[in-house]
């Protein structure tokens, strides 16, 4: 992958879109200035320039700084800021949210406040993490228990497939080290799915709090969002690295769920399936877009605590 500073500028058949007008750019290691309508991006390679008008949500990675000169522009053209950590795995405070539009945060609180709605939106969760089951009838209380027996199955599968012995899921909040490495590793991975979920909501202008499926927590729609990928993204991930190495574990499953994260371009698909569980309408393709550019680097704590979910 390369840097804002070491890539060409892009043409239009390598812009990447997220959806209705969302588009993510990602920076890190870099001072942002303001020059007329545009941003400059300083790096240790030189100076780039970006039409702030083609930001959707910027990113802000570790090492970046702002000016307030830049910051003011990003207002004016209506863009979010989100200060996040490495590649968006932790979410640390967001500027303004990108949407002009009310729409899908009175959606979700249009479905949250309906106690049908509200379980209708839990099972369309649960149909998306296990597409062969039919969650129809079933109480939310229902929902929780067939799901727990769906994570001990799929715990005892990853540990079946990278030769790791298997003692059930423990963790001990506020005490990471207390697991075993394939613990300590799902620990880790969730905190980070929890962050990229995060800073996408941000960027959405939904509500963290207005969760279907968990509630009463001031981050419940982020673990609902979370918990949607994490038996095809984070649990293998977790695996994968425990199966490695023991050293270094939470270190190193951040930077390999970084990876996947890009690999598989997970913002743009949280985007896709928080509109398509609040039922909004997507935009249509000849919409704004904006190139995705990031680059690796060292990751950094994170100071919220999103607790463990029900990983």
């Amino acid at each position: 992958m390369s840097t804002v500073s070491r890539r060409p500028a892009s043409g239009p058949r390598e812009l990447a879109r997220a959806a209705n007008r969302l588009s993510f750019l990602y920076l890190e290691r870099c001072t942002i200035h303001r020059d007329s309508n545009a941003l400059t991006v300083e790096t240790a390679e030189g100076t780039t320039h970006i039409p702030s008008a083609t930001i959707g949500t910027l990113l802000l990675g570790p090492g970046t700084r702002i000016t307030h000169q830049a910051m003011s522009v990003l207002g004016e053209t209506g863009a979010g800021v989100v200060w996040v950590g490495e590649h968006g795995v932790r979410h640390y405070a967001a500027g303004r949210s990108l949407s002009r539009s009310s729409a899908l945060a009175e959606a979700q609180a249009l479905r949250w406040a309906n106690q049908r709605t509200r379980l209708d939106t839990a099972r369309a969760m649960y149909r998306l993490r296990f597409p062969h089951e039919d969650p129809a009838g079933l109480t939310r209380r229902q929902l929780l228990g067939r799901e727990g027996d769906r994570m001990k199955d799929c715990y005892r599968a990853e540990a079946a497939r990278t030769g790791i012995r298997w003692r059930g899921r423990h963790y001990t909040p506020g005490d990471f080290t207390s697991g075993d490495p394939a613990n300590q590793a799902i620990t880790a991975a969730a905190q980070a799915m929890y962050g990229v979920s995060h800073a996408v909501i941000a960027a959405l202008g939904c509500s963290p709090a207005l969760g279907f499926v968990h509630s009463g927590h001031e981050l419940s729609f982020v673990l609902d969002i979370a918990d949607l990928y994490k038996t095809d993204v984070g649990i293998p991930v977790a695996f994968d690295v425990a199966a490695e190495s023991p050293e270094d574990i939470g270190a190193r499953t951040r930077r390999a769920l970084r990876d996947r994260i890009h690999e598989l371009r997970l913002q743009e698909r949280i985007v896709a399936d928080i509109r398509r569980l609040l039922a909004v309408e997507t935009a249509t393709d000849d919409e704004d877009t904006v190139s995705l550019q990031t680059d690796h680097g060292q990751h950094v704590a994170s100071g919220i605590n999103y607790g463990e979910g029900n990983w």
